[in-house]
Parts: C-alpha cells; sequence; structure tokens
C-alpha cells in the first residue's frame, strides 16, 4: 500500500520525520500584530518567543484552510493518514475533514483517506505519527491502521504540560475548562494534562520548579508498573532546553522510558506554552 502521513503544525517534528519522503505539515499561520508567519520549516522560536514578549506576550494562530488539507492529500498514495491538534482546541481537525470531502468530490479515485483527531498535541502527534509510519511499512491494511490508531489514542498516550505564563492561553479562550478560581491566582504554576481532548487542571505550586516536580510525579503515578522499555517519552519546550532535561531526570527517577527525547516546540505550541513552557508526551 502507497500511504501518506499529513500532519497540522502542532506536531513537533523530529529530524528523522522530516526525512520521510512519505509526510507532509500543513502549517496553521501565527500573528503578532502585524507580524504574521506560516509555522513551517523556517519557525525561529527565538525570534518568535521575543516578538510575544516585546508583544506583552499576545499572539494569535489561525487554522489552515480546507484546500491546504485537499492539495496534501493528493498525489500516487493508495491511502493517506491525516492527523491534527484535538478538535476542543482548535478548527484544525474539522479543516481536515473538509480537505477530504473537496478531495472526494474533484477527484473520482479509489484513495482512502481517514482524519485522525489527536485529542492532544505537541508531542503526542509526533507518537501517532511514528506508529502510523511503523504500521504502514509493516504492511498494514487502510483498515487495520485506522482501527489500531484510534484505539492507540485514546488507550495508550498521554500528556502533561507546566507553563510558566498562562497569558497566551487566557487570550486565546483555551482555558474555558479550568476552574475560574484558579485562573485568578495567576501567580501559581498550573500541571495540566490532556483528558478526552480537553485541558484539564491537574496540579499547582507556588514555583515553577516545584511545579514540574509534581508533573513529574503524577506522570509516575500514572504509569506505575507499566513496561515502558519500548515506549517513549517527548519533552518538549519552548527556549528552556535545561528545565526540559530537569524534568526528564525527575521523570526517569520513577519512570524508565526505553527512549527520551528533547524537542523545540513548534510555533503554536511555542505560542501557546510560552516562554519557558514544557509539555510531556508519552505513549504507554
Amino acid at each position: 500500500m502507497r500511504y501518506k502521513i499529513v500532519v497540522d503544525s502542532c506536531c513537533d517534528l523530529t529530524p528523522e520525520m522530516r526525512e520521510w519522503d512519505n509526510l507532509e505539515a500543513v502549517p496553521l499561520t501565527l500573528q503578532i500584530g502585524d507580524y504574521i508567519i506560516p509555522d513551517d520549516e523556517n519557525f525561529d522560536q527565538d525570534d518568535f518567543i521575543a516578538r510575544m514578549k516585546a508583544n506583552n506576550g499576545s499572539a494569535k494562530s489561525a487554522c489552515p484552510a480546507p484546500d491546504a488539507f485537499k492539495k496534501a492529500y493528493e498525489g500516487e498514495y493508495d491511502a493517506v493518514f491525516a492527523l491534527t491538534i484535538t478538535d476542543k482546541l482548535s478548527g484544525t481537525y474539522n479543516s481536515a475533514l473538509q480537505g477530504k470531502m473537496l478531495y472526494e468530490e474533484e477527484y473520482n479515485d479509489n484513495k482512502k483517506i481517514y482524519v485522525f483527531n489527536s485529542l492532544a498535541t505537541s508531542g503526542i502527534e509526533t507518537i501517532i505519527a511514528r506508529e502510523i509510519k511503523k504500521l504502514g511499512d509493516d504492511g498494514k491494511d487502510f483498515d487495520e491502521i485506522v482501527s489500531y490508531i484510534d484505539d492507540y489514542i485514546i488507550n495508550h498516550t498521554g500528556l502533561y504540560f507546566c507553563l510558566d505564563s498562562l497569558n497566551a492561553l487566557k487570550q486565546n479562550g483555551r482555558l474555558f475548562a479550568l476552574a475560574a478560581g484558579l485562573l485568578e491566582k495567576i501567580n501559581l504554576k498550573l500541571v495540566c494534562k490532556a483528558k478526552d481532548g480537553n485541558i484539564s487542571p491537574s496540579g499547582k505550586d507556588l514555583t515553577i520548579n516545584r511545579a514540574l516536580v509534581k508533573m513529574a510525579k503524577l506522570i509516575a503515578q500514572e504509569l506505575e508498573d507499566k513496561d515502558l522499555s519500548d515506549k517513549t517519552l517527548i519533552i518538549t519546550h519552548v527556549c528552556c532546553e535545561e528545565r526540559a532535561k530537569f524534568v526528564a531526570s525527575k521523570i526517569a527517577e520513577k519512570a524508565i522510558f526505553g527512549n527520551v527525547e528533547i524537542l523545540r516546540a513548534s510555533g503554536l505550541n511555542s505560542l501557546y506554552a510560552s516562554d519557558g513552557g514544557i509539555i510531556v508526551s508519552f505513549n504507554f
């Protein structure tokens, strides 16, 4: 089966993934005042965060148009597997579905297209994309891959995050699931997790380091007694590599993953996680 993987730019691509010849990333658009850029391979995290700081931490994003996904689905493939950020936080998933409809209206072929809702973002998309590729390269058929990945997303992936600043999330309406009382105490550092595609608070502390330690303990508790020897932990950061390494070391005290990777966040994830933000993604 000739297949293609289409992701949105919320997927934090590794150098290895950028070499895949059957993967395409559809960029979201990032905006700080009059400065507008695509979230693509040219994204400069340091420059973008500096611009955000100069603009009082304010920035916006826009999801890709359906036509961008339609074009990504084109090509000599038997199947296309698309993957997007959770539909609870972005219109990108719906845009990808509309792109599928546009493609099917224009082309009368037998290509199969399926759009996965990652129910998260960042390293979760990275992990899922790799799993799709493994299954495709192993010769699994379309329906087998769809069934396996739908279950995998719900039952075998997890994401936590801890941010130094919640301003970007607040300004863009992404904290609707958090209790109003917590929002008023903005000086607190919140530990949150992805739950059913939404943001769910899991803990809080007075300092970022204490909150990061608490997050590491929560992750270890969730994974207690699980064999992680062939699993992956991805720690994505926004301009804070040493902080990411600190989190990795704290998680490793209780949960030993076979593969640990530290990545810079993509543009969209950099916008919402903001300077100093940490996103932890894993499979189990």
